[in-house]
C-alpha cells in the first residue's frame, strides 16, 4: 500500500515516528547500568544525541499545528469550535501523563505531577492558541522573548538563599519556582527536568516548529525549502552553541541555547528528511516510521505501560529483562551491547501494534 498522499507531508511524518522511535529506544535498555554514551542523558551540562530526542517531538508538533491549523483557518472552521478541541485535547494528553506516572502503583500520595506528556500537552496548547491568534513575526517575537527573559532570570537572578544565580541541581531558580508552583513530588526531590519554569523555555521550542511550518505552508519550491531549512538550522546552532559559552546547553533546564541547537539539528533532519522522502521519492524507506509516527503518542503510552510486563513481573526468580541479559552475556556479549540489543528488541516489539493500527487505518488521537 502506498503512503504517499496529497495532503500530508511524508517527511515530517517519518521524522515524528523516528522520534518515538529513538525514545522507546533509549527509555527501554536492557539495564540502566550499562548504557553506551549516546544513548544515555547527560548527567548536567552538555548534550548527547538522546538529548535531542524530546526537543524534536516539540518541534514537530509545533510544525504539524501550523500545518492541520492553518488548513483549519483556510477552510473557515468555527474558531470556538477548534479552541474547544484544542482545549480538551490537550487535557486528555496532560491526564494520560499524570496516569502514567501513578501506574502501576497508584499511590496517591507521592504522585508526580509533571512529566514528557505533560510537557507536550502544555506546549501543544499554548502553541496552538498561539498560532490561531498570531502571525509569523509576532510569532518569532514571542519565541525570541521567551528565550532571553529565561536566560536573564537563570543568569542574572539570584536564587533566594544565595550569594548569585545558580544553574547546578536543585538550587537553581527553576527548582526554586518549582518547589512553589509544582504541585505533587519532584523527579529528583528537589528538582524535576520537565518542571513548570522550564516548560517556558520548550515552548519557545515548539515556536521554531511553528515557524517552519509556515516555511513549509509557503508556495515555495521543494528545494528552496530544504535550502531555507538548511541554512536556519545552521545559523540557529551557531547561535546556540555561541550562547552556551554564557548559558550552557542542558536539557535538564531546557537553557535557551539548548533550544536553539536542539531546534537547529531538529531543522536540518527535517531537510534531510524532506531530501530523501519527498524529493527522491524514497517512501519505502520512510514507511516504518511513517507508521510509528501515524500513532505517536499512542505507541508511545503502550510501551511505557507494557515495560512493566518485561520488567515488573518475576518468573524463575527474575524478570524477562533480566533473563535476557543474562542469556546474551552468557554467550559472550558485552553488558553494553546486550542492553543495546534489548532496547532495540523491545522497540522493535512496539511496531507491531503501530503496524496493525496503521493497517486497519486506526488513528488515536488523545
Amino acid at each position: 500500500m502506498s503512503i504517499q498522499t496529497a495532503s500530508r507531508l511524508i517527511s515530517l511524518d517519518a521524522l515524528r515516528g523516528f522520534t518515538i522511535a529513538a525514545m522507546i529506544m533509549v527509555n527501554s535498555p536492557g539495564s540502566w547500568s550499562h548504557i553506551y554514551a549516546p544513548l544515555a542523558h547527560k548527567a548536567w551540562n552538555g548534550i548527547t544525541p538522546t538529548d535531542l530526542i524530546f526537543p524534536f517531538f516539540i518541534f514537530v508538533v509545533g510544525v504539524s499545528i501550523a500545518l492541520a491549523y492553518g488548513k483549519k483557518l483556510k477552510e473557515g472552521k468555527p474558531a470556538a469550535d477548534v479552541y474547544r478541541k484544542i482545549l480538551w485535547r490537550s487535557l486528555k494528553i496532560f491526564a494520560v501523563g499524570v496516569f502514567l506516572n501513578l501506574y502501576p502503583s497508584f499511590d496517591f500520595a507521592d504522585v508526580r505531577i509533571a512529566g514528557v506528556l505533560q510537557r507536550i500537552a502544555i506546549v501543544f496548547m499554548v502553541c496552538a492558541l498561539l498560532f490561531l491568534t498570531t502571525g509569523f513575526k509576532k510569532q518569532a517575537i514571542a519565541g525570541a522573548f521567551i528565550l532571553i527573559a529565561y536566560w536573564i532570570s537563570m543568569t542574572f537572578i539570584s536564587t533566594p538563599g544565595s550569594e548569585k544565580p545558580m544553574l547546578e541541581p536543585g538550587i537553581n531558580l527553576a527548582a526554586w519556582v518549582d518547589s512553589f508552583m509544582l504541585p505533587g513530588r519532584m523527579w529528583q526531590q528537589t528538582w524535576d527536568p520537565e518542571g513548570f519554569f522550564s516548560t517556558l523555555p520548550a515552548i519557545a521550542s515548539g515556536i521554531t516548529g511553528l515557524l517552519v511550518g509556515a516555511l513549509l505552508s509557503s508556495p515555495k519550491t521543494i528545494e528552496k525549502k530544504i535550502s531555507f531549512l538548511l541554512i536556519g538550522g545552521i545559523l540557529s546552532l551557531i547561535a546556540g552553541y555561541l550562547w552556551s559559552i554564557h548559558f550552557p546547553l542542558n536539557k535538564n533546564l531546557w537553557t535557551s541555547s539548548y533550544v536553539l541547537v536542539s531546534s537547529g539539528y531538529a531543522a536540518i533532519s527535517l531537510a534531510v528528511f524532506m531530501y530523501l522522502i519527498d524529493k527522491r521519492g524514497n517512501h519505502n524507506i520512510a514507511k516504518p516510521f511513517v507508521i510509528f509516527g501515524s500513532n505517536a503518542i499512542t505507541v508511545y503510552v503502550l510501551a511505557w505501560l507494557a515495560d512493566y510486563l518485561f520488567s515488573g513481573i518475576n518468573f524463575g526468580g527474575s524478570n524477562f529483562k533480566d533473563h535476557f541479559m543474562i542469556f546474551f552475556t552468557g554467550w559472550g556479549f558485552e553488558p553494553k551491547f546486550s542492553s543495546m540489543m534489548y532496547a532495540m528488541f523491545y522497540t522493535a516489539l512496539m511496531y507491531i501494534p503501530a503496524w496493525i493500527l496503521f493497517r486497519k487505518k486506526i488513528f488515536i488521537k488523545l
